[in-house]
């Protein structure tokens, strides 16, 4: 047994020695990183600043689809097909879809809390510390319940963390250059869709014991799609928004932050229950899940945005009436 999976079992020891009092604190801070803190940044982009939530956004859906060629890629076992002594906590195994390396829920940690941490570092360092210790957590957390080994969760941070700075330094490079940001909006959706292709075609280890299949690759794929999705979603809409929409935060208006509340219902209630029960039960775990993120994303980035346009006009301009001396004076 090597030192990933000894170290796993020392945790899963003391989870036992601990009667599973930190179980539940745990599985609810990774649920937290793919849940509350995957819809975040639409809030941030509708509500606080839309270049810094764009930049969450895209680094968060870019983590996701690089990590999905990477996880079919390596196609490492999770750690308890692995070992039968490995027992993940609870119902954490319910969430932890997909192959092993690297872990999902640490890129969306870090792509959400690292960005948070970057982006605060001057104006409010207590919540960079907070959000370096949350991201932390739950990195940690994935050993701790049982379902990601050390490697896992280290190369998810690096993942992100290198997808965050490649961001940030070229944001300053291509702002208001739209036709070189449409070019690139084209060769993302473009590469987006090919690795569809590759991990359609690529080949898969198909072990089996006593005759059944260890682990089916196709039902290692749907979090692929889903990611695809979303990254198509998010520059199609960049682009709507680029060309016709043109989206600006209104700060002005008190009604912005009950929108902001509303929208971001709306997107969890469709990522959690109305996505799985029409488009992925219509179109399947793979098209479904890649038409779901799609959607999502579309309607975060695009929709959304011009519904708060509508509901909320800019403030005209006050109109400045001129006496007779005045306006002899203009004149």
């Amino acid at each position: 047994m090597g030192f990933d999976l000894g170290y796993l079992l020392f945790l899963q020891e003391l989870r036992n020695a601990l009667g599973g009092a930190l179980d539940e604190f745990f599985n609810a801070l990774s649920k937290m990183a793919v849940t509350v803190m995957a819809i975040l940044p639409y809030y941030l982009y509708w509500c606080v600043d839309k270049r810094i939530g764009f930049r969450f956004i895209l680094s968060f859906n870019t983590a996701e689809i690089v990590n999905g060629v990477t996880k079919l890629t390596v196609c490492a076992y999770r750690p308890w097909i692995r070992s039968d002594a490995i027992i993940p906590a609870g119902d954490s195994k319910v969430a932890a879809t997909g192959y092993s390396f690297p872990s999902g829920h640490t890129v969306c940690a870090t792509s959400v809390y690292g960005n948070t941490a970057l982006w605060q570092y001057k104006r409010n360092r207590w919540i960079s510390i907070v959000c370096i210790v949350l991201l932390l957590l739950t990195a940690f957390s994935r050993n701790f319940l049982g379902v990601h080994t050390p490697q896992d969760v280290v190369v998810g941070m690096l993942e992100s963390a290198l997808i965050i700075f490649v961001i940030v330094r070229l944001e300053p490079k291509l702002k208001e250059k739209n036709a070189l940001l449409d070019k690139l909006t084209f060769i993302g959706i473009a590469v987006g869709l090919l690795t569809i292709v590759y991990v359609l075609l690529k080949p898969y280890p198909m072990d089996y014991i006593n005759g059944a299949l260890i682990v089916d690759p196709k039902k290692m794929m749907p979090d692929h799609f889903r990611a695809v999705g979303l990254f198509v979603g998010t520059l199609a809409g960049s682009y709507i928004d680029r060309h016709y929409l043109h989206y600006e935060v209104p700060l002005h208006d008190s009604r912005l932050p009950l929108l902001g509340i509303v929208g971001f219902i709306l997107m969890n209630v469709w990522k959690e229950l109305f996505a799985n029960a029409t488009v992925v039960l219509a179109f399947g775990p793979l098209w479904g899940n890649l038409l779901a993120g799609l959607i999502l994303a579309f309607f975060g980035v695009a929709v959304y945005p011009m519904l708060i346009q509508k509901a909320i006009k800019k403030p005209e301009a006050p109109i400045v009436n001129l006496n007779v001396k005045e306006a002899e004076t203009v004149k």
